[in-house]
């Protein structure tokens, strides 16, 4: 009988398009993990999962199936309504896994996923590590610091901030300081943008130890 692991870790960020979907990819390949993506909006290009699984090089069973898929490209309340869709935010449960699992949000942690609940609600239910994935450039520093206050507001445990882009290095220290956060490092953009190359950056850029220690049973 396979053993059931509840090693969990949220990914979640401070906007849409930042690349916290790559960060899940490289993050699952490296962790041995699994993934999941709870709502996909939008499935006209390559979805999230696809992507997760094409970067990280993860083998399907290490996929897991999106609890709603939504045809429609927008935030999660309006691409349901458009689709005829009615989400249920207290269906959204993370499912027992024999692997860790990293968790992928959509878009920034307040994206609304009904007129009521927006996606840090959940988070605040599950009450896993969440790492929150921030951009360097500019106006980096207002959108994670709120975007901090709001976790911490509703008691997420925050892991800490993983930077993506081109090294700010002024930005990325105050906004370690004044978030009284710790940095898990800075990916930078990629280019190409290949799995290998992704595997070779989570081991040069980015601080697994904290993350290691930090993924908990949740």
């Amino acid at each position: 009988m396979t053993e059931t692991s509840r090693e969990r870790l949220v990914v979640t960020g401070t906007d849409t398009g930042i690349g916290k979907t790559v960060f899940s990819a490289g993050l699952a390949a490296v962790l041995g993990a699994a993934y999941w993506k709870p709502i996909q909006s939008g499935l006209d290009e390559e979805t999230d999962s696809e992507t997760v699984q094409r970067l990280g090089g993860l083998t399907p069973e290490r996929i897991l199936p999106e609890t709603y898929r939504l045809v429609t490209p927008a935030s999660p309340h309006l691409s349901a309504a458009i689709d005829g869709v009615e989400i249920d935010p207290d269906a959204l449960e993370p499912p027992a896994m024999s692997l860790p699992l990293v968790i992928e949000g959509a878009g920034g942690l307040l994206v609304p996923l009904t007129r009521e609940t927006v996606f840090a609600d959940v988070f605040a239910r599950w009450r896993c590590p969440t790492i929150l994935c921030a951009r360097t450039g500019l106006g980096t520093i207002n959108h994670t610091l709120l975007s901090l206050e709001a976790m911490r507001r509703r008691q997420i445990p925050v892991l800490g901030v993983a930077f993506i882009g081109d090294e700010q290095a002024d930005s990325q220290a105050i906004i370690a300081s004044l978030g009284a956060v710790r940095s898990l490092g800075r990916l930078p953009r990629l280019d190409p943008l290949t799995g290998d190359a992704l595997r070779a950056g989570f081991k040069n850029w980015i601080d697994l130890s904290i993350i290691k220690e930090g993924i908990a049973r949740c």
